[in-house]
């Protein structure tokens, strides 16, 4: 059988912080639909990694493709336009906007926009709170619920390759379910995902892939 063809594929990625060696020769691919899961101790790079793949910081080398595209010097705006779209550690919503504005903020990209309703739609499919919020200010949803609109507000970019950095971290038990939940169906759907996981046990139970990240290189975990 046929390996799946790399929708995504880092070959000697390096990044650096002035002088400062973040990541080096790091080298992984991951096909439309997989999911890969990154481990390490804290300030490793993963969440750097992420970064550097959603156009957010410039590599010092190496090569970045997507769909067989070079995309290594593209900002962030374009790497998105691509549907590579990250989600960030932290919830960055906009807590004086209701959830659904919070929602409609994600999709004013040119691939969104002219599935707009269909992305509405799916993003209160996969997480039904938020649907049941819809006219809530998002600054009073709890911790569990702003993390749940962070990533409902991603998907409506459309992501093909969608970047979640520690997503479960903090979580309760069950909304930590219903995030690895909605990921598994896109994941059928055909996204891919890359994950820097807070949870390792059910991280791995997930994931396709599992990657370790340690002085700046990433290899296969076992």
């Amino acid at each position: 059988m046929n390996a799946p063809v790399a929708l995504l594929a880092l070959k000697g990625l390096r990044v650096a912080h002035g002088r400062n060696i973040v990541l080096e020769d790091v080298s992984l691919e991951l096909a439309a639909g997989e999911a890969l899961t990154l481990f390490g101790p804290e300030g490793s790079g993963k969440s750097t990694l992420l970064a550097t793949i959603a156009g957010l910081v410039r590599p010092a080398g190496g090569s970045i493709r997507f769909d067989g595209v070079e995309i290594s010097g593209f900002d962030s705006a374009k790497v998105c336009n691509l549907g590579i779209v990250l989600v960030p550690e932290g919830r960055q919503i906009f807590p004086a906007l209701t959830v659904a504005d919070n929602l409609k903020a994600g999709a004013t990209i040119a691939r969104a926009r002219s599935q707009a309703n269909g992305l509405f739609e799916r993003a209160y499919e996969l997480f039904p709170k938020l649907a049941e919020r819809r006219s809530q200010i998002a600054g009073t949803l709890s911790g569990g619920e702003q993390q749940l609109l962070a990533i409902g507000r991603c998907l409506m970019s459309a992501p093909r390759l969608l970047l979640l950095d520690e997503p479960t971290q903090g979580l309760a038990e069950p909304t930590r379910d219903q995030v690895y939940r909605a990921l598994a169906a896109l994941r059928a759907g055909g996204v891919a995902l890359m994950l820097a996981a807070a949870d390792e046990q059910l991280a791995r139970a997930f994931a396709d892939h599992t990657c370790l990240i340690a002085a700046g290189r990433v290899a296969p975990a076992n």
